[in-house]
């Protein structure tokens, strides 16, 4: 059962402690800003003040609830300032000690029904809740920056917190306007657990020369459709913050191969190549934007295109491509196997070029693949074989372009880009399920909203279809033997049923 919240104090006047004050005054809650750092609060206060007012001039609120909410906001001279509330969200610097002794000083003030919460993003809620008389008192509230904007936020239970607790905060955060999604105490809780796969296996198709960096995000943006692709990403939150959180991570789950870090991003983050905050990562910058902009690659002219034979397991996928090439002006073969001078186009799920090759029986000098998970009306990526003839390249390229559709050759990979980046990404979520560490709809909010996907990692998945994501996975671990790409028995499981792999199984108990 929760509890009645009218007022809440927050310690650490930071960007987050600022952005949590701020979305909190909006929903009419007393807070009770406190910072032990000299000035600190007035100076935040006078910051909220200048937001608001930028808010009332851009016409996004009214003077009179700017007003109104800046009434709600008091500065604590001292922490005793805050015996009274019914809440404290912690904000301060992110040092296991720096926190446990925070929330020692602060029991010794509050009342015994005051939840103390923390807006850690990696360390233990238990660990932090160890030295207390009242650990069930305690649970994570995660907000995501920039706080108004990031509608999301993780209630994390600890070991011993109060189911009460827990109540209480999902209640406070849909009264700050933003979803609450309920976690286990787990690395990374639910978002930073569930984004290790983009990065991580973007670095590892950076790490296998399959791409360039800007042909790996230009692929993730425009086919699977990501806001943004993996590399740049780091590029904006640093690598001297991202490198470290993927080594945690690897850490806290004793080497689990699914977090594996790269040696690319540690080498990079010796060099001092940070991305966006040092002019230099994977793309230069200036004045915070890329210094470069985007050339995807030139279209070949080519002055004949030889037939072509399409291999495909799947026989509507297969017709459907030939469809595309016929529509494109290309004479496609129908026959059996391929004539001599034809160039042969795969569709494979998982295997690489040279493995494809040998699948359908065809010569690989003369073969590309072409990624047909999804739709091929926004982007389409090439493969080649390491043999591949150029002209058979070039033409491929040429034709696949002719309509104005963007095309990305790459080397061979098992599995493409997309293909072997999105297997991953539902995987991982399908195992954070298997653990119980969130419900699945829990999963697919706190990714949405927190990660900026276009889809819950689960009901995209349920898009693409669990048995093919299902292959994909299983020939990428037999072909590589890196156990980063075993199969999740939640995904297994509803793949082989023919079940949602948004579908819960009955309770036991």
């Amino acid at each position: 059962m929760s509890r009645e919240v009218n007022r809440v104090g927050i310690v650490g006047t930071g960007v987050m402690g600022v952005g949590i004050a701020q979305i909190a005054a909006q929903a009419g809650l007393q807070v009770a800003l406190f910072d032990k750092r000299d000035g600190a609060v007035s100076a935040a206060r006078d910051g909220l003040q200048a937001t608001f007012d930028k808010l009332v001039g851009k016409g996004k609120v009214s003077r009179e609830s700017a007003d109104a909410a800046l009434l709600h906001l008091k500065v604590a001279e001292s922490m005793a300032d805050l015996a009274d509330c019914d809440v404290i969200i912690e904000a301060i610097v992110e040092d296991l000690e720096a926190k446990q002794a925070l929330f020692t000083d602060l029991e010794a003030i509050v009342s015994r029904e005051c939840i103390l919460a923390t807006n850690t993003s990696s360390l233990s809620v238990t660990a932090i809740a160890s030295g207390l008389s009242c650990p069930g008192r305690v649970a994570g509230f995660h907000f995501f920056n920039p706080v108004p904007l990031m509608k999301v936020v993780e209630v994390a239970d600890g070991i011993d917190t109060d189911n009460a607790v827990v109540d209480t905060l999902l209640e406070l955060a849909s009264r700050l306007g933003h979803a609450g999604v309920h976690a286990q105490d787990t690395p990374g809780f639910i978002v930073n657990h569930a984004g290790r796969a983009y990065s991580t296996e973007g670095l590892m198709i950076l790490e296998e020369s399959v791409a360039a960096p800007e042909d790996i995000d230009h692929i993730l943006r425009e086919e699977a459709g990501f806001r943004m692709g993996p590399l740049e990403l780091l590029d904006l939150t640093g690598l001297d913050v991202s490198h470290p959180a993927m080594e945690s991570i690897f850490e806290q789950f004793y080497h689990d191969p699914r977090y594996r870090p790269s040696y690319v991003t540690q080498q990079m983050l010796k060099g001092n190549r940070l991305g966006r905050k040092t002019g230099v990562g994977f793309y230069r910058y200036e004045g915070g934007r890329k210094a470069d902009a985007f050339a995807p690659q030139p279209v070949p002219k080519v002055s004949h295109v030889p037939p072509i034979w399409v291999g495909c397991e799947d026989a509507a996928e297969r017709d459907q491509v030939m469809a595309l090439l016929e529509s494109l002006g290309g004479r496609v073969e129908s026959s059996g196997s391929p004539s001599e001078e034809a160039l042969c186009l795969l569709l494979p799920f998982g295997e690489d070029a040279v493995s494809a090759s040998a699948h359908f029986g065809v010569a690989p000098e003369r073969t590309l693949c072409l990624d047909a998970l999804q739709s091929l009306d926004r982007h389409r990526t090439l493969m080649m074989t390491p043999v591949t003839r150029q002209d058979m390249r070039e033409a491929a390229h040429a034709l696949l372009a002719s309509d104005g559709v963007g095309v990305t050759v790459i080397r061979d990979s098992v599995g493409f880009v997309s293909q072997r980046v999105l297997a991953s990404v539902v995987n991982l979520a399908c195992d954070i399920a298997q653990r119980g560490i969130a419900t699945p709809t829990d999963i697919d909010n706190a990714v949405r909203l927190g990660l900026n996907y276009p889809h819950g990692p689960l009901a995209w998945g349920d898009a693409l279809g669990p048995k093919r994501l299902l292959a994909i996975l299983e020939r990428i671990n037999a072909l590589t033997g890196d156990p980063r790409y075993r199969p999740s028995p939640w995904l297994r499981r509803r793949a082989t049923l023919g079940v949602s792999l948004l579908h819960e199984a009955s309770s036991i108990r």
